[in-house]
């Protein structure tokens, strides 16, 4: 199971972390990626991480303002949100599969429940 949280209301410009708290004894061998949704749009690639830490994909849009990291001590994964834009309002979803990092969403087979991120201009 996976449960994201840390979303709300901030300021274009400033920051706001996410986490993503995943329950199980085998979480360092999943890889962990961040989609957003807005409304209307498609689901949106944000970023990756490996299992063990060691590689890390962001989308285009958030190259730079994000950060993506995770504790396989304590089950979790961060997302860093730095430079917010009024763009990047949207519900954020973290998704886990076994093994391999990927940047679609039909490759994750488990999804927690989403957080809403509001950037106000």
């Amino acid at each position: 199971q996976l449960q994201a949280s840390g979303g709300g209301l901030v300021q274009a410009g400033g920051s706001l972390s996410l986490s993503c708290a995943a329950s199980g004894r085998t979480f360092s061998y999943y890889a962990v990626a961040w989609f957003r949704q807005a409304p209307g749009k498609e689901r949106e690639f944000v970023a990756t991480i490996s299992g063990g830490g060691g590689r890390t994909y962001y989308g285009d849009s958030v190259k730079g303002r994000f950060t993506i990291s995770r504790d396989n001590t304590k089950n979790t994964v961060s997302l860093q949100m730095n430079s917010l834009r009024p763009e990047d309002t949207a519900g954020y979803y973290c998704a886990a599969r076994w093994a391999e990092v990927g940047t679609k969403a039909y490759e994750y087979d488990y999804w927690g429940q989403g957080t809403l991120v509001t950037v106000s201009s």
